[in-house]
């Protein structure tokens, strides 16, 4: 079973040459990221993850988490992990400082937290969610809220979560009943259950946040009548000491297909009386602070598919670099390792070039999240959000979709033996089968994509994308090799093809919603391979600026090859996906149902 080796050499080539660490140092409040900072940090994060979050991954599966009398006692080593983890301060890494946080920008810490999903899923969507919890306090809680929860939950002490569905409501949480009764004082009961919470309940930290979704007495129906409230498994006494047990218990924890050392919890608020909570912001906008979470989750859970993915291709590698099977197909005589089949090198690279892809589109939305955030213009703030908030949706739908199908391909290169649980490589599978369902499944964020990302504004901001693109498809019409003359063969048919079927999603959606709807996932993979292969056709023109410069690295050569590969063998996708899009729409609305079986 091969380790985790960070690949802090890829990263860093993104965030200097395509994401713009520079420029994001640059933004007030930034200015400490320095390269050799930012070069540090990976370091050091690299060699956690490797040394001490890695060597849990199986053996955290194996074991997974266990719950007895409504508690839930973590794998072994796990919570050692887990204090190790905060008292090192990567728990703080991109939070307030006025709360104690180091307030890196977003897309160092995106760099680093795929290191902890690549070298342990199930440990790193603890403070995932925690992170959520401390971002939605941070923009809508009140200040005796935020001093209150956000010095421990930022320094680890605490962990946070974020309570959305309910047995009956699924992903429409216009359903959900839980309810929350004022008590005259400022507080609240609540009263309810929730289901698929992680890391509801264990025993790595002192006290536990929840983030609840609830409806007061007088509450509107439909999603206009949901609240928010905290509430933690510990009330927090006037001196910030912990108080008596909320009536906030986890009742079960679900047994999962993957992520067995993550516990999916069912939690049940009010069985005893009511749980005691706090309204975060108005009422009745609950449901528009929870989006504050969920989209920083959705990100997140792009990166998980991405670092799978990486975690994927590392294993699958090292199996074929020392797995002696076959002789060559040009002849030999001795048996050689199948890293020199042919068709295993198809699949080596079909993941390889997609992991770099999408690890530079992953970052480069961070880094336009950074400007969305602290750019000191305006125009440039709303620019950098109308990016992020369209490619939001195709991080966590591409890269999650991406991360399942790379992980079926370390299977398939380990042969018979990745059937086996034993070699690891199906635990990658397993673990990533989750990334395309919570959150949103790429259904609804092909939905998000296609209504309010694209046809509420006409396709603006896609076509100030595709004008981007053409920018690119420029600079290397100034390149003379047969390597980029195939690249931008490539990417100029992806974006034709996006061309055309984002005008398709914007001039019909208002007319036919449902044929639309039909190519709305074709639509999402299709403008993911395009983006995707943008940021590769940028990665081969910054290598070859290397190569010209003198530096003799093979790591640029490779890049270009890898650029050249996405081009061939991803980019050429496109074109039939746009016709899926434009045209599939019709067939799949003329089934009657009752042909359906």
């Amino acid at each position: 079973m091969s380790n985790y080796i960070a690949p802090v050499k890829d990263m860093l080539f993104v965030l200097n040459e395509l994401a713009g660490l520079d420029k994001v140092a640059q933004l007030p409040g930034y200015e400490e990221a320095a390269p050799d900072v930012v070069e540090a940090i990976l370091d050091e994060a690299g060699k956690f993850a490797g040394a001490v979050l890695a060597p849990l991954n199986f053996s955290g599966d194996q074991e997974g988490a266990r719950w007895h009398d409504k508690q839930v006692t973590m794998p072994a080593g796990f919570k050692e992990a887990y204090q190790q983890f905060a008292e090192s301060g990567w728990t703080a890494l991109d939070c307030h400082p006025e709360y104690g946080g180091q307030g890196l920008p977003r897309v160092v810490s995106a760099a680093v937290r795929e290191m902890w999903k690549a070298s342990n899923m199930a440990f790193s969507l603890c403070p995932l969610l925690t992170n959520g919890a401390i971002e939605a306090l941070e923009l809508c809680g009140t200040p005796a809220q935020k001093q209150t929860y956000l010095p421990n939950m930022i320094a680890g002490k605490w962990t946070g979560t974020m309570n959305l569905t309910e047995p009956q409501a699924g992903s429409d949480l216009a359903a959900i009943r839980t309810r929350a009764e004022p008590q005259g004082d400022g507080t609240y009961k609540i009263f309810g259950q929730k289901i698929f919470i992680t890391y509801g309940e264990h025993d790595m930290a002192e006290n536990i946040v929840h983030l609840v979704l609830a409806r007061l007495p007088d509450a509107p129906e439909g999603v206009k009548g949901i609240s928010l409230f905290v509430v933690p498994k510990y009330l927090v006494n006037a001196d910030g000491s912990l108080g008596a047990r909320n009536d906030a218990y986890c009742v079960s924890i679900e047994h999962k297909l993957g992520i067995h050392a993550s516990p999916t919890a069912v939690m049940a608020f009010g069985d005893n009386g009511g749980a005691l909570g706090t309204l975060v912001g108005k009422a009745n906008e609950g449901l528009k602070y929870m989006f504050v979470m969920m989209n920083a989750a959705r990100y997140a859970v792009g990166l998980e598919g991405l670092a799978l993915s990486e975690r994927a291709y590392q294993h699958a590698l090292a199996y074929a670099r020392e797995r002696v099977q076959g002789r060559a197909i040009e002849g030999s005589v001795a048996p050689v390792a199948i890293v020199h089949h042919p068709d295993i090198r198809r699949m080596l690279m079909t993941m390889k070039a997609q992991i770099e892809a999408m690890r530079a589109l992953a970052y480069v939305v961070a880094a336009a999240h950074d400007a969305a955030m602290r750019h000191p213009q305006e125009e440039e703030r709303q620019r950098n959000q109308a990016f992020v908030d369209l490619m939001i949706p195709v991080v966590k739908g591409w890269l999650t979709e991406t991360g399942n199908e790379i992980a079926y391909l370390g299977v398939q290169i380990h042969g018979g033996m990745g059937f086996i649980e034993e070699t690891g490589a199906a635990q990658h599978m397993r673990d990533a089968r989750i990334t395309t369902i919570y959150e949103g499944t790429t259904g609804i964020q092909a939905n998000d994509l296609i209504g309010r990302k694209i046809a509420r504004e006409g396709g603006a901001t896609l076509k100030t994308v595709l004008g981007m693109m053409q920018q690119t498809l420029d600079e290397l019409a100034r390149q003379s090799t047969a390597e980029f003359a195939a690249i931008r063969t490539g990417l100029a048919r992806g974006v034709g093809a996006v061309t055309e079927a984002g005008s398709y999603v914007a001039t019909q959606y208002g007319s036919d919603v449902r044929a639309v709807a039909a190519g709305a996932v074709p639509f999402l993979k299709l403008l993911g391979i395009v983006a995707g292969g943008w940021m590769m056709a940028r990665a081969a023109l910054a290598a070859q600026g290397k190569i010209a410069a003198g530096d003799g690295d093979p790591f640029f050569p490779a890049k270009i090859a890898t650029a050249r590969f996405f081009a061939d063998h991803l980019l050429a996708q496109a074109p039939g996906l746009a016709q899926v899009v434009v045209n599939g729409g019709a067939a799949v609305l003329a089934i009657p149902e009752e042909m359906l079986g």
